[in-house]
Order: C-alpha cells, then structure tokens, then sequence
C-alpha cells in the first residue's frame, strides 16, 4: 500500500478522480477550476494548471485515467531518474501547461471559449512510453491489442478531426501539442532514445 501511494502516477490519478467528482457536483467549483480566458486574463493563471483536474464526463476522465496508469508508471521512473523525485510530477503538469498555451493564444479574447482536461499531461507520458517502445502492445478497452506506434497515428488522426469538429470543451488540440511536449522532453534528457526509436521502428517485434 505505501509503495503504491509513493508513485506520483497513482496520486495525481486519485487526486484528479476527486476534484473531478467534486467539480460534476459543484458548479461553483467547476467554474473556478476550468479554463476560461477571461478569467485567465484577469490574473487568473492558475486555471494553466487547474484545468488539467477537472473532467467533461465519466468516459473523458476513466480514458484519461486507464491511459496515465497503465503508462505513467513506467515512465515516472525515466523522467525522475534525470530530474530527481519530482521529475515526473514537473514533466507532467508542465505538460499540461504548455498544450493549453497555443488554445489560450488562439481564444484568448473568446468570452465562449473553455476548456478541461488532463490530455495534455496524458499524452506526454503516452507519447514518452512510445518512444522508447515503439512495438509494444497497448490493450485498447483492455481488449483489442494494438502496437504503440499505430495506436500513436491513430490518437493524433482522432486528434485532427475532433479539433476540427470543435463540439465540446475538450481540447483536443491539446493532445497533440501535449504529445510534442513529452516527445521533447524525453529526448532532451537522453538525446539516445532517438536513435533506438528509430532502430525499433525498422525492427517490429511483437
């Protein structure tokens, strides 16, 4: 039980569950956290951050969820062995900050505009987990293998056409500006993961 609540993955994740419960619960509470230019505009800069604990629904938060388990813990220990015990907690809600920068630019005087949602910080560590295992079976529903690197085409594929639809107030766009992010990171602290993603690409194994 202690090592399980020592890993940052499971702590972010029960955190997230509950602020996001509580959010479904409270309008008032939602409102503060969610991402709203406005607001923003008026000194609220926390909202960079808070967003990332607050969900649009059920489904929106377990895939966010399942996705940051089932990966994160991996790669929280590659990204704290570069940047001590706080590396994966640093990378994951810079994350989260960087993937909202582009929307905010882009909304910015939006009175219409919001947004919610930990798929920044998500995608950086999925996009992390396939660049060091590009081959490795992912179990989508926890059912349907499928390698990381076509899962990887697939979620930015989604992630173009759900941005370019614009219906709800997830920020798909995020996903991918998330994904870049975690990408970057990863090979700015080991330059070497590049060269063995690549020899990985050209030699599937399953």
């Amino acid at each position: 039980m202690n090592s399980l609540l020592s890993s940052h993955t499971t702590l972010i994740i029960i955190i997230t569950v509950i602020i996001s419960l509580l959010a479904w619960q409270k309008q008032e509470l939602m409102n503060k956290l969610i991402f709203y230019p406005p607001a923003v505009n008026k000194g609220e800069w926390h909202r960079f951050i808070t967003h990332g604990f607050v969900h649009a629904d059920s489904t929106h938060l377990l895939f966010n969820m399942f996705t940051l388990y089932f990966f994160g813990r991996a790669v929280e220990r590659f990204f704290n062995q570069f940047l001590g015990g706080f590396g994966f907690l640093a990378v994951y809600l810079g994350a989260i900050i960087v993937a909202m920068i582009p929307s905010y630019l882009k909304h910015k005087n939006d009175p219409r505009y919001r947004s919610l949602g930990a798929s920044g910080g998500v995608s950086a560590i999925l996009f992390s987990f396939i660049l060091m295992a590009p081959w490795s079976m992912l179990y989508l529903f926890a059912i349907v293998p499928i390698p990381a690197i076509v899962f990887a085409i697939a979620y930015v594929a989604y992630s173009i056409h759900a941005n370019n639809k614009g219906n709800s107030n997830i920020n798909h766009l995020a996903h991918l500006w998330g994904g870049g992010f975690g990408v970057l990171a990863t090979i700015l602290l080991s330059p070497s993961v590049f060269p063995h993603f690549l020899s990985a690409l050209m030699n599937p194994s399953f």
